[in-house]
């Protein structure tokens, strides 16, 4: 009981220092030094650059937020991981920890079908309504 009170302190206080640092980039304006930072900013620009559009400039608050986002999902995973009684990480647990960022994609998908299909039934009901008032103002 002990033990996952400390370990919920420290992930608040890891918590605390990200915000604390994102705000300090979204404050200063300027790039953080890299070596607060937990991937080399190349890194981060290159992959950044592979999705965006070519001749879209990435200012260096992104750059800098994406980098500290992408370290604090790495160690929310890494704990999800080590809540496993076992001396190693397989390739199941990574799985089992990713899960929850995954299916948000799969939620993401059902949220987009459902609002298609209230669509349809909203176009039904209009079509419906123009032929009653078509009907009853003869």
């Amino acid at each position: 009981m002990a033990k996952k009170h400390a370990e919920e302190a420290t992930t608040e206080k890891a918590e605390e220092e990200v915000s604390e640092q994102i705000e300090e980039i979204e404050e200063s304006g300027e790039e953080m030094p890299e070596d607060k930072l937990p991937f080399p900013r190349a890194t981060i620009v290159n992959m950044l650059r592979k999705h965006l559009s070519s001749g879209k400039q990435i200012k260096g608050q992104v750059k800098d937020e994406m980098n500290v986002w992408l370290g604090k999902m790495v160690e929310r995973i890494a704990k999800k991981m080590n809540q496993h009684p076992y001396a190693y990480v397989d390739g199941g647990m990574l799985r089992d920890a990713i899960e929850p960022y995954e299916t948000v994609q799969d939620i993401e998908k059902e949220k987009e079908r459902i609002i298609k299909q209230l669509e349809a039934v909203k176009a039904a009901c209009d079509v419906l309504i123009n032929e009653v008032d078509r009907k009853f103002r003869q």
